[in-house]
């Protein structure tokens, strides 16, 4: 049975948050003098010398309405980054509790967790890229607090199996953590609208990805109002920078161009696919629902070098679990694609 207050770390049940001065006044006023901000203002135009909202409400209810949640089911973080280390922080008792991954995975969770001091249970997925149950079952003990799963999966693409993670759901104690950079992507629904039926669950987004606005840094998690009340109690309190939140409101009007772009995405993912499978230094390229490929070649070294050479740059990760000889590859434009084909072809040419 899942617990919240059994799942909290002591010192965060006991934790008085820092209260800004955004935080305690609420109403509206015409003089700040409240905040040891310059009155004076800046070089820049308009507020930025005053501190913005704490808790960005007006971005999370236009997130609410995009997303079907309400506000009191959203935290925003400063990238998904931040968002992952608040629930180390205050779920994960360092030096005693655990948490579950399953490489090959994105590989800030096990960052995150060694500089919390938690260990780390690796449960290695299958061949096929999907969830070892019975291995996870076997793996999960009283200190276990968080199980971690990407879907889609990076650096693989494909999505797990949605009844292997609603077994876990049902049958887990604590934390199921799943991680959606790259949902818009894919065919299979969000997780997000099951927050109602499962307790335990927190799902992870950005805006970096088919929104295209990583420099901004916009992470959310969506859970139950009591996970996002502690996750709020535990996070600096302004976290998210103005410009940042001006910023993502702006694109969030622009849903018809990122419904475009992510159309044009997943076209282009399918025929770049179909160009590289007609190599013969390809072995392999895996099923992807996301705006990457993973591509299994012939010495996956030297075709990274060349592509180098050629001004091209992929990501290795035939050093990475289950990936060898692999090599990730982000859906370019039209033209970064065919430069990126022709390079490949020349390579291909020349064995």
């Amino acid at each position: 049975m899942f617990s919240l207050d059994e799942l909290l770390r002591n010192n965060i049940k006991k934790l008085v948050p820092y209260s800004s001065a955004r935080d305690e006044f609420k109403g509206e006023a015409k003089i700040f003098l409240d905040a040891n901000e310059n009155s004076y203002g800046s070089p820049l135009p308009k507020w930025y010398n005053r501190y913005p909202d704490p808790l960005q409400q007006e971005l999370k209810e236009k997130l609410s309405v995009i997303k079907s949640v309400p506000p009191a089911n959203i935290f925003i973080g400063n990238g998904s980054d931040e968002c992952i280390d608040i629930l180390f922080r205050s779920f994960c008792e360092p030096g005693l509790d655990n948490v579950i991954i399953v490489p090959p995975t994105y590989g800030m969770y096990e960052v995150s967790a060694n500089i919390n001091d938690i260990k780390i249970n690796r449960v290695s997925l299958t061949k096929e890229f999907q969830l070892n149950i019975s291995a996870i079952e076997e793996a999960v003990d009283d200190n276990t607090k968080m199980i971690f799963l990407c879907s889609p999966n990076n650096p693989t693409g494909n999505s797990l199996i949605r009844e292997d993670i609603e077994l876990i759901l049902n049958n887990y104690f604590g934390l199921v953590v799943i991680d959606e950079a790259y949902i818009n992507f894919s065919r299979h629904r969000s997780f997000v609208q099951e927050l109602a039926d499962y307790p335990n669950l927190v799902v992870l987004q950005t805006l970096s990805k088919a929104w295209g606005l990583a420099a901004l840094r916009i992470g959310m998690a969506f859970a139950s109002a009591d996970i996002v009340r502690v996750m709020n109690k535990v996070k600096p309190p302004y976290n998210i920078n103005l410009a940042s939140q001006e910023l993502a409101l702006k694109a969030l009007e622009e849903i018809d161009q990122v419904n475009t772009m992510i159309q044009e995405i997943v076209s282009e993912r399918e025929l770049l696919i179909k160009h590289l499978n007609n190599l013969r230094v390809v072995q392999n390229i895996y099923p992807s629902d996301a705006n990457f490929i993973l591509v299994k070649v012939a010495d996956a070294r030297a075709v990274y070098d060349y592509l180098l050479s050629k001004g091209i740059v992929v990501r290795d990760r035939s050093k990475v679990e289950l990936c060898e000889g692999c090599l990730r590859i982000t859906i370019g434009t039209t033209g970064e694609n065919k430069e990126l084909v022709d390079a490949f072809t020349d390579y291909n040419n020349k064995g």
